[in-house]
């Protein structure tokens, strides 16, 4: 039973790794691309850094397809000098986009940094702009998704209780605003009915005292008679 457990762990851990620090890798020409945020799972509303890595790409003699290539490869002998050639535009949504300078890792060779503090959640898309060294280089790549920061917060956080009390004095703004409207409109309808009520009056009153008139002077002229 426990070697059945060791083996179950040992078929979930790399799952788990391939979630928390999935990165992205493609080509270009003769480099071999990787992107990849600093810090897993990447949340809204917490700084954070892509991770760019550029090295040679070997030759592969038996893959024709140089993105399958350069992920049958890892990253090793990084392209320095890179920090003032290269740029990462980050955009959202198709409309809203910006462009940030690399810094270098000061360790890793070829290894550089594009710091962002994400304000919402969803994917990004980075593209690569610029040249590796004398490469031009245009290149479309999608990092992992960022996650919605109010999903693992406990306790409830100050800002997102301050939230949820906006929201709930917004509705019942919005209640009495409703409220409001209905107790006009029936004021206005009980006006208009009153209006009908009072034509109606004047009318009648006159026709009213007219047969009563009438109706004393018939009966006098009967008295004479």
């Amino acid at each position: 039973m426990n070697y059945k457990l060791l083996a179950l762990s040992l078929l979930l851990i790399p799952g788990f790794a391939g979630i928390a620090y999935g990165h992205t890798v493609d080509a270009v020409g003769e480099y071999r691309i990787e992107i990849g945020w600093m810090n897993e799972p990447v949340m809204s509303g917490e700084t954070n850094g892509l991770e760019l890595y550029v090295s040679p790409l070997e030759s592969c003699p038996d893959i024709s397809i140089p993105l399958e290539c350069a992920n049958s490869q890892e990253f090793k002998n990084g392209i320095e000098g890179l920090k003032k050639l290269l740029k990462i535009q980050f955009v959202y949504d198709k409309t809203e986009t910006i462009t940030l300078p690399l810094a270098a890792d000061h360790d890793i060779p070829g290894k550089y940094y594009a710091f962002i503090t994400p304000t919402v959640s969803g994917y990004f898309q980075a593209n690569l702009i610029g040249k590796i060294l004398e490469t031009p280089v245009n290149l479309s790549m999608h990092p992992p998704p960022i996650a919605e920061r109010s999903y693992i917060e406990f306790p409830q956080s100050a800002d997102l209780a301050l939230t949820e009390v906006i929201d709930d004095n917004s509705k019942l703004e919005q209640r009495i605003t409703t409220l409001e409207n209905t107790i006009k409109n029936l004021e206005d309808s009980n006006e208009q009915k009153q209006d009908e009520l009072d034509s109606s009056y004047v009318i009648v009153l006159p026709i009213a005292i007219i047969a009563i008139i009438m109706a004393i002077i018939a009966l006098l002229k009967t008295k004479k008679n």
